[in-house]
């Protein structure tokens, strides 16, 4: 003989079920919408971060070899850009108005000298330690401390750290490429003998240094 099953109890399952399953898809929605707190802001964040101290490396990196090799030496780099070239997803990640990438180099306290770059626009707030950090520095071989010299950037940006105005490359996000090409150069004879220009028709940051200039 068959056992039978009960509507009531049928309703009940099925109820419960319905009920795990919206909560399951409440969690899901939440989890990909950019709300202030949720993980995908934070893995946002965390993303434009990465990003940040890539290009930081990817530049720093280049000047090295230049240096290295001595006057005349020459060396280009590669670095692919997703979330720095999107003022959307800047602006979720880190609650920045008008976002700007920042990029400038000279000396991090007792560290020795390298590349800064960061986010600069309304509301964004510069902080160099701790787990809020947004400023990211790559160190390099190059002793030199560039972001006095307003003459060396373009087009040019400034920020405040602490008591220090230090002058940069500033651009707009959509002025990035895909891929932004990094030429180095250590040409003694260039009329411009220490200069970082971003060229956005190019896609391409040029930077020559003048060790000993």
């Amino acid at each position: 003989m068959k056992r039978g099953i009960k509507k009531g109890q049928v309703s009940l399952e099925f109820l419960l079920v319905f009920g795990v399953m919206l909560v399951l898809l409440l969690y899901s929605v939440r989890n990909v919408t950019f709300n202030e707190s949720s993980p995908s802001t934070e893995t946002l964040r965390i993303q434009v971060s990465l990003e940040e101290k890539n290009l930081a490396n990817a530049i720093s990196t280049t000047i090295s070899q230049v240096y290295s090799q001595g006057p005349g030496a020459k060396a280009t780099s590669y670095v692919k850009l997703t979330y720095l070239r999107d003022s959307q997803m800047i602006t979720k990640a880190l609650k920045v108005v008008d976002p700007k990438i920042f990029i400038t180099y000279g000396n991090y306290t007792y560290e020795g000298n390298g590349t800064y770059v960061t986010v600069t626009g309304t509301g964004a707030v510069p902080v160099l330690e701790g787990g809020n950090k947004n400023v990211f520095w790559s160190r390099a071989m190059y002793q030199a401390v560039l972001y006095s010299n307003q003459s060396v950037w373009s087009p040019r940006g400034s920020i405040t750290l602490g008591s220090t105005t230090a002058y940069g490359i500033e651009v707009s996000p959509e002025e990035l490429p895909p891929t932004l090409k990094i030429v180095v150069e250590w040409n003694p004879g260039s009329p411009e003998r220490e200069s970082w220009n971003f060229d956005p028709d190019k896609g391409e940051l040029r930077i020559n240094i003048n060790p000993g200039g």
